[in-house]
Parts: C-alpha cells; structure tokens; sequence
C-alpha cells in the first residue's frame, strides 16, 4: 500500500502528464474540423465545395461589411478607410462567393469607416463618414447601376457622428440613424438632412465585470420584418480586448421608437481570448434565398491583427416571439451554406504584370493626394511609378490587401536614376517594414524608420528585384539582380505587433509598393503565393 507521501507523488505525476494531454485535447476542440480549401494563387477560399463553409467569408482587411439583397443578388461595400480607390463593391448569390465588381470613389475624403449601401426607388446609394486630421464629415454618392459610374462624393454634414444606417419609415420619408442613437430625416432624393438630430436611442448596457474597449454604441442598421423594424447596433468598441466587441439589436413599430430592447443581447459576442475569432460585431442582418437568415460582421483571427477585420457570416434564427438569435458558435467549425447559385471563383488574383491601361483592381494608394493618378503611367511592359516624397511614410505606397496567414510576393523594378524603389509589408505611415534601393545601395525599413535614415540619390539607378515573404508575422526578405540568383537579407523581421491596438487608425498589414525620390520606377511581374 503506497504512503501518503509516495501517493502525493504519484498524483503529482500523474496531473503532469495530464496537463499536454488536456492542452492537447483543448486545442484540437478549439481547431477547426476542416481547413480552407485554396482557390485563386493558393489564398483562403471560404466554401469548402461539400455545401459548407468556414469563416472567414472574406479573409483580409474587410472592417464594417454592408450587405444589401437586391431580388436573387447581394452588393455588399466595407470601410476602405485611406485607401483609395475607396468603397470597393462586391457581387455575390450565396453570400459566400463574391467578385469585385469596382470601387464607388477615387476623389480622397479623408478615411473612410462604416458605410451603408442602400436601394431606393431603383437607385443606389453609399452612406459613409469620413475624417482627415480633426475634421469629421458624413458623405453619400449614388449610382443608378450598381456598377457606376458612381456620383462626386456629396458632403452631407452631420459631422459629429459616424455609422450612417439608411431606413425608410413608415411614413414613406427617408431617415439615417448614427451613432450613439441619433437619426436624422433626409431629404426625398436622400442627398441632403432635413433639420437636426435626434437621440431615439439610449442602446444596452453590458454587465461593468466585461472586459471592453469602450461602450462606443456604433454601426446601426435598419431592417423591416413582421411589422417590426429591428435596430442592430453595435457596442464595445471594435478593438481592444478580444472580448469587447458584440452585436446587440432593438425593435420598434414606428421608425420614431420606443425601441425594446432583445432580450436576450448581446446577439453575439467574443467571451474568450481562447476562441478563433475576436471582438466579433457590427452586423447587417440579411434575408437568405430560401427563407433562412443570416449576419454578416467583422472580427480579428486569433493571433492575427495584423490581417485586420475579416468579414464572418453566421446564420441566424427567428424565435416565437419575433426576436433573433445566432446559431454559428464561435464560427471555428464549417457551418452549412446559404442557397443560391455561385458567381464564380471568389475573390481576385493579387499578381500583376502591370501590361494593363489602368490601375489593377487590386492597387489602392494610401491616403492619396488629388492628383496621386497623375504619378502612373503605362507604357505596356510595366506600370511607371513617379517618386513622392523621400520615404514610405510620405510616398503614398500602392497597396494590396492579403487575407492569408502566410504568403509571399516578389517584383521586378526598374529604378531610373534620382528614384528609390521598394517593397514593403505596410501598415501606415507610422508604421511599415521592407527595403528599398537607389539600384545600387539597400535602405532598410523598420518599425516605421529608416536605416541609414536617408539613402543618396543615384546617378546611375539599377535593375532589381525583390521577395518579401511573410510567414505568420516572421518577415525574410530576398533580392536579386537577374530574377534567378536570390540573396537572403541580413536582417529577418517579426511583425505580430504591426496593428491597431499598437499603432491605431484600424488598417492591416498589406503588401505595398513604393517609388520615391526624383526619378520614376517601373514595377514589372508582381506575383503573390499564399502559402500553407
């Protein structure tokens, strides 16, 4: 018979082999059954092919998603915040397979966040906010296809407030709600307010022990169901802790309110860092083709800030008593697909021979000037880039969105003399990694900073090439003077901290191109790969 002491021991062995094994077993639950399937150059495809798909729906930065169900079709626009061209639009049947089908701005109003897009009486139109510095302004354009062209940008005031939600009241006038349950009546051509603000909401409140961000009570929208209209809003703040952010929503008969709150909100909500998606929230809720419901919202990947907001669909269910509530999970599981016929392949190739006449629908400038355009020129073997200003920062890099954990991309550049050309991995202008090079000497980029800080000018200028490869957040950069020899560079780089919660403004980490200096710079052959 064993001592008490020996079975002490026996114990304590015992829990510590039984520690990995529960680790083991707790991260297995938390994986997901199945992984993506690869479409287009290897990058996460949600539908799995089986009639079911797993989260995200759009991989990569895609904050704030809108979705409108227009008869068998759904247009859907995100927060495109500094890049433009800006409000991309997207074309889908099964709110799982999209294609782009344009961008509704190119003229710079400042960062973009939370937009609406609406039909009315066979018009469409984007509601949005936009900031530059301090100043805060609400926009709409409209189009009356929704392929464009799309109008100038209308200034519509209301700068207090963000999160514009277009509804149509039982009185037949046009309202947008806003942020911290405020609305306001538009104008019948929904281009201009009728009078002032009015607050119609005081929202819900979460329980103190939460961990959020902030209340920041954000992103209404207005759906019409039985009688009801239904307000979903969100609240938390949309970073921060991984717990914070979350769905919650309020019905009423009239437009005007009372507004009820659900009870039982939140709607949805992250409630452990250990889950696979994190500060899950601001939805638009959607009506499917065969009678189900669904919500599409934003959420970071675990571990992955750096990605940005991806977009999440999950599907939704109606009680008895005329309330809804989410039926995904934590969405770390394939769940069953809408109905409705594919529009093909989703997404788009990142990869660019630049022997086009016009930008790639890929390409977006950062924060560009009025007349950024004026800088690219095509000459059918390359896309000729002027220089801008001295470094990334102040170069307005061209910039591609990735939505894979791991992936690689190289280009060909031609480096005239006087101009610096690089690649980059680049979150803003405080915050980049990459190199650059006058074609005979490297500048290195990192954190934001430039090593040596200033890179001379060169008479001669070069022919180069370069391989950035990202593999969850491990930075390695390669370059090459024929395409085929490749040099490893001395300096290998680690970004997990490259995000919002570090650096603000709510971006992600993006492939980019820059050319600054004098000269210009011909970027030839981009090809992206995801890898596994």
């Amino acid at each position: 018979m064993l001592s008490r002491t020996a079975l002490k021991s026996l114990l304590a062995a015992t829990l510590l082999l039984a520690v990995p094994v529960l680790a083991q077993a707790q991260a297995q639950a938390q994986a997901p059954a199945t992984s993506w399937k690869r479409g287009i150059e290897n990058q996460r495809q949600a539908d799995l092919g089986d009639g079911t798909f797993l989260n995200p729906v759009f991989a990569g930065d895609r904050p704030d998603p809108s979705v409108l169900k227009d008869g068998q079709d759904y247009y859907l626009t995100l927060s495109s915040f500094d890049a433009y061209p800006g409000l991309p639009i997207w074309h889908s049947r099964d709110l799982v397979n999209w294609q782009p089908l344009g961008h509704a701005i190119t003229k710079n109003v400042g960062a973009i966040w939370a937009p609406d897009i609406v039909k009315h009486e066979g018009r469409y139109y984007i509601y949005f906010p936009a900031r530059t510095g301090e100043r805060r302004s609400n926009f709409v354009v409209w189009a009356d296809s929704i392929k464009g062209p799309w109008s100038e940008p209308i200034d519509i005031g209301l700068g207090g407030y963000i999160d514009p939600g277009h509804a149509v009241g039982e009185d037949g006038k046009r309202y947008l709600f806003l942020s911290g349950g405020d609305y306001v009546q538009l104008a019948d051509d929904g281009l201009s307010v009728v009078g002032t603000p009015k607050h119609v909401y005081d929202g819900w409140k979460y329980p103190q022990s939460w961990d959020v961000e902030a209340y920041a009570q954000e992103g209404p929208k207005i759906h019409f169901r039985d009688g009801w209209y239904y307000m979903t809003t969100a609240v938390g703040g949309t970073a921060g802790p991984p717990t914070g952010h979350m769905v919650i929503t309020a019905r009423s008969r009239s437009i005007h309110g009372p507004w009820e709150n659900a009870p039982n909100n939140p709607i949805m909500r992250t409630q452990s860092a250990a889950e696979p998606w994190w500060s899950r929230g601001h939805a638009t809720v959607i009506e499917g083709t065969d009678g189900r419901w669904w919500m599409m919202y934003h959420g970071y990947e675990n571990g992955y800030w750096t990605l940005g907001r991806q977009a999440l669909l999950e599907p939704i269910e109606w009680t008895a008593d005329g309330w809804f509530v989410a039926k995904g999970g934590d969405l770390g599981q394939p769940l069953r697909k809408p109905s409705g016929e594919s529009v093909g392949a989703h997404g788009m190739a990142l990869s660019d021979d630049f022997r086009g006449t016009a930008l790639g629908p890929q390409w977006s400038f950062f924060n560009p000037a009025q007349d950024e355009y004026r800088r690219l020129g095509f000459s059918g073997q390359g896309l000729v880039l002027q220089g801008k200003g001295q470094t990334p920062r102040d170069s307005s890099p061209l910039t591609a969105i990735a939505g894979d954990k791991a992936y690689q991309f190289e280009v060909e550049m031609d480096i005239a003399p006087g101009a610096v050309g690089g690649a980059l991995l680049f979150y803003s202008d405080r915050l980049y990694v990459g190199v650059g090079s006058n074609g005979e000497t490297f500048i290195m980029h990192r954190y934001g900073e430039e090593r040596p800080t200033r890179l001379a000018a060169s008479a001669k200028g070069g022919k180069l090439w370069l391989r950035v490869t990202n593999n969850r957040h491990i930075v390695t950069i390669h370059s090459s003077t024929d395409g085929q020899r490749w040099q490893k560079y001395p300096v290998q780089m680690e970004v997990s901290g490259y995000h919002h919660n570090v650096a603000g403004k709510f971006l992600a980490l993006k492939p980019a191109l820059y050319a600054a200096g004098d000269g210009a710079v011909t970027f030839r052959s981009f090809r992206y790969r995801a890898l596994d």
